[in-house]
């Protein structure tokens, strides 16, 4: 009985003195815009260079994160980076359409300082004719 009760006096000892010395937690920017484009019913085709969009309102002035762009489908990221590095606040970024297999559930995730899953759209694998 002592021994348990010497423990959880120590834990809570420790925990206490961690909690001290990380200090008050720091405000971190959370920027999550909608992607405006491609909306639900765009077709891309593969080899295009597009500008994807999103909305910029509600942009913290200084954004901690390195902004990136991946190509999703079913819900699961593709191992395509189609941007990395570009000011998320801009509210645009220029891509080119990565050759993919043709699909109707492509989307895409823009990251800053949280993931962002945008509308459902095509990506056809060929240029149109």
């Amino acid at each position: 009985m002592k021994f348990t009760f010497g423990l959880s006096l120590l834990f809570a000892s420790m925990t206490a003195l961690m909690l001290g010395a990380a200090g008050a937690p720091t405000k971190r920017d959370i920027f999550s815009p909608p992607i405006l484009y491609p909306h639900a019913g765009t077709v891309w085709y593969s080899f295009q260079y597009h500008n994807v969009t999103w909305d910029t309102a509600g942009a913290p002035t200084t954004i901690s994160n390195e902004a990136l762009l991946l190509l999703a489908s079913g819900g699961v990221e593709a191992p395509f980076i189609l941007a990395k590095g570009f000011d998320l606040r801009l509210g645009r970024v220029q891509i080119q359409v990565p050759y993919v297999l043709a699909n109707t559930n492509y989307q895409l995730v823009l990251f800053g300082d949280s993931g962002n899953l945008g509308p459902v759209f095509t990506i056809e694998s060929d240029t149109p004719a």
